[in-house]
């Protein structure tokens, strides 16, 4: 990350009436949390990921998938938001509006405190019926051996509120996550390898309207030849700076 790069993307945030920011797994990393396939340890090493991230192997083994999930989902709840997050959220004192777009199934953001996420990936720590679809509730502690808890509209499994595997992303908040990027003047991309589609089309999408797009990664990826800005580093240390810098263009 170079002082010229820092105080260009942070100009442009400063003079940004909405600012999107786009995050990946590398923003979860930070928190210590694995990534899908890095979380496929001890026992789970052996599972191929169609058997625990799609719908036709929840259907086959309910109780096995809900396992991994309750499992994945209890190491998250023991991970903080870190100081990136923590940096997102004070934007928000410098920009009128800031939207954050994520990957991730975390919900460190909303932890951290930001108001606007929008996850397109869905979350690990919702649940909804496979069946009918309704919200339901999740039990309070479970057991890797028992089947998943049922939906009280109409009695099928509940599952785990995350975008499997073969699906399609929730059409409501991809609509609102596009839009809001054809609205903004930058985009803040964030530990993410561009490689995942459709996340990966948001960088294009910003640039094809005019927005300022500007990327933090440890190392270059598929948004860096996209990107106006590349500042190279850690979420946890470089958006911290950023935002600093940032109040001080706006004389905060």
């Amino acid at each position: 990350m170079t002082p010229e790069g820092l105080e260009r993307a942070a100009s442009a945030i400063a003079g940004a009436r909405l600012l999107v920011v786009s995050t990946g797994a590398g923003m979860s990393r930070e928190s210590g949390i694995p990534t899908f396939r890095d979380a496929q340890d001890g026992l789970w090493a052996r599972f191929d990921p169609a058997e625990l991230a799609t719908e036709r192997g929840f259907r086959a083994d309910p109780a096995r998938v809900w396992a991994w999930y309750e499992y994945r989902r209890l190491r998250m709840a023991a991970c903080a938001p870190h100081a990136g997050h923590g940096a997102l959220v004070e934007l928000e004192w410098n920009v009128p509006q800031v939207a954050v777009i994520t990957q991730n199934i975390d919900g460190l953001h909303q932890r951290a405190g930001s108001t606007e996420v929008l996850e397109i990936h869905g979350s690990i720590h919702r649940v909804r019926c496979l069946d009918c679809g309704a919200p339901g509730e999740r039990p309070d502690v479970g057991r890797d051996d028992d089947d998943p808890p049922r939906c009280a509209r109409c009695g099928s499994y509940l599952r785990p509120g995350v975008v499997w595997f073969g699906e399609m992303l929730p059409e409501d908040v991809v609509r609102r996550a596009w839009a809001l990027v054809e609205r903004c003047e930058v985009l803040l991309v964030v530990g993410t390898s561009g490689l995942v589609w459709p996340a990966a089309e948001l960088p294009h999408l910003a640039r094809r309207n005019d927005a300022r797009v500007i990327e933090v990664n440890p190392e270059p990826s598929e948004v860096t030849p996209v990107a106006d800005i590349f500042l190279q580093g850690r979420a946890g240390e470089v958006l911290p700076t950023l935002v600093r810098a940032v109040a001080r263009q706006r004389g905060s």
